[in-house]
């Protein structure tokens, strides 16, 4: 008698040419990752090949019960895995049926600004620090922490080892290097300063698609969760209190930041950042005036700032960058549960398009 994990497992290139494609797309929230399987006749390697889908709308939050049809349209592959072999994680934006991006399509906007040939020629690359937050399935509280209580103060957690510091280390571990089987860029994970929270950095990549890649990683990562059954949280704010919040930090240079001379590029796309601060606020994501305080590593929400070296600054430059003239800064303002389409085109037609 076969076991369960034997047919999970099973190998299909052993009978068949057929693969099973995982269509990946974010739901009316701006934050539920959805996914569905569906079989192809053989692997395919480019989105362009892949055929268009649909799914019901009405159910995701982005259409109405009487016109619910909304299209997906393939945009990039991965490898799956969960089922391995050829079989591909794909992921998607949404349409609706005459072929215009719906509301919270974000990706359209985005591609249609690094498609621009002033962006074009900067060749923006991007590193960014994804903070999450592991809970209790039950109890929605964070793993390692007293049922209803609260874990010595912070400092022994952030890179800590350890069966009394690091929690979940194993559910990390293998998003880590399912990332990596995915072919996810995925460049490094740590334990954070709150036990129980968690960090992973995809990049560096360009464009569109470092947000692609993050978006595959979280959707990796809550199906892991959902193996371990823990509950995976990107608020920017899980616990109140003398706690740190979850960001993602974006690191970011264009062509002329990592040429030499680069430093007065940067300079002068920070001024561009520190004008067009309130819009960006309202675009990095939802209650991060919960985490962006002036304390626990923050810059206050209402003022821009920045630096070198300093991680209480709105944006930081780092020692490198500053002695050797060129390089890239970091954006710290991004909340954890931010759209990456959003922020990394916004950081990039703010400092490469936008004229005060």
């Amino acid at each position: 008698m076969s076991l369960l994990s034997d047919l999970v497992n099973l190998n299909l290139s052993d009978t068949t040419e057929k693969v099973v494609a995982e269509y990946i797309w974010i739901g009316g929230s701006g934050m539920d990752l959805r996914s569905k399987a569906r079989t192809l006749p053989a692997p395919v390697n480019d989105p362009a090949k892949l055929p268009k889908w649909n799914y019901d709308g009405s159910s995701t939050g982005q259409a109405l019960g009487e016109d619910s049809e909304v299209i997906l349209y393939p945009q990039a592959i991965f490898k799956d895995p969960f089922r391995r072999g050829s079989n591909i994680l794909v992921m998607c934006d949404a349409y609706t049926p005459a072929g215009e991006p719906i509301p919270t399509n974000n990706r359209y906007n985005a591609a249609r600004i690094f498609s621009h040939p002033q962006v074009l020629a900067e060749e923006p690359w991007y590193g960014i620090e994804q903070e999450y937050t592991l809970l209790k399935k039950d109890l929605k509280w964070p793993i390692g922490w007293p049922t209803g209580g609260y874990p010595g103060p912070q400092g022994p957690y952030y890179c800590g080892v350890g069966a009394d510091k690091a929690f979940g280390r194993d559910i990390v571990d293998s998003h880590y290097k399912a990332c990596l089987y995915a072919g996810i860029n995925i460049s490094g994970i740590n334990g954070e300063v709150m036990p129980g929270q968690w960090e992973f950095q995809v990049g560096p990549a360009v464009g569109i698609s470092a947000a692609d890649e993050l978006w595959v990683a979280r959707y990796i990562l809550e199906r892991i969760t959902e193996i371990a059954g823990v509950v995976l949280t990107f608020d920017p704010k899980p616990i109140q209190g003398d706690w740190n919040g979850a960001g993602a930090h974006t690191n970011y240079s264009t062509k002329s930041m990592r040429n030499d001379g680069g430093f007065e590029v940067i300079k002068k796309a920070i001024d561009n950042l520190k004008l067009r601060h309130k819009e960006h606020i309202a675009a990095y994501g939802e209650g991060n005036d919960r985490r962006l305080t002036g304390r626990h590593e923050t810059a206050d929400i209402n003022t821009f700032s920045w630096g070198v070296a300093n991680r209480g600054a709105s944006v930081r430059v780092g020692r490198d960058t500053e002695k050797e003239g060129k390089g890239y800064f970091e954006d710290r303002r991004p909340a954890s549960n931010m759209d990456p389409y959003v922020v990394t085109s916004m950081i990039a037609e703010t400092t490469i398009l936008w004229k005060p």
